[in-house]
């Protein structure tokens, strides 16, 4: 898969949510939440300002983040799941 983000966007693989919960109770699929932490596949070369100069990403490829629940598009390339949005839908980096 090649697919390149234009501006200020992100394509990113949602990470798998944990399949037991605390007190060992199992979560079934149809009641479970999608995740809000993602790696990030893919990173366009930046937004351009007013001034026209590209304001560069503070995101890189390989990055783990957080990110809003309802941020960005969910996109299907090659039969995988990814969510595309604006570097400005990203809540932080996970170190």
């Amino acid at each position: 898969m090649k697919l390149r983000p234009l501006h200020d966007r992100v394509l990113v693989k949602r990470l798998e949510a944990k399949e037991v919960m605390k007190g060992g109770i199992i979560i079934p699929d149809t009641a479970k939440e999608k995740p809000q932490e993602g790696k990030v596949i893919a990173v366009g070369p930046g937004k351009a300002g007013d001034d026209g100069k590209v304001r560069p990403m503070n995101v890189k490829a390989g990055d783990r983040i957080l990110f809003g629940k309802y941020a960005g598009n969910d996109v299907k390339i090659d039969d995988d799941e990814y969510v595309i949005m604006r570097e400005d839908d990203i809540l932080g980096i996970l170190e």
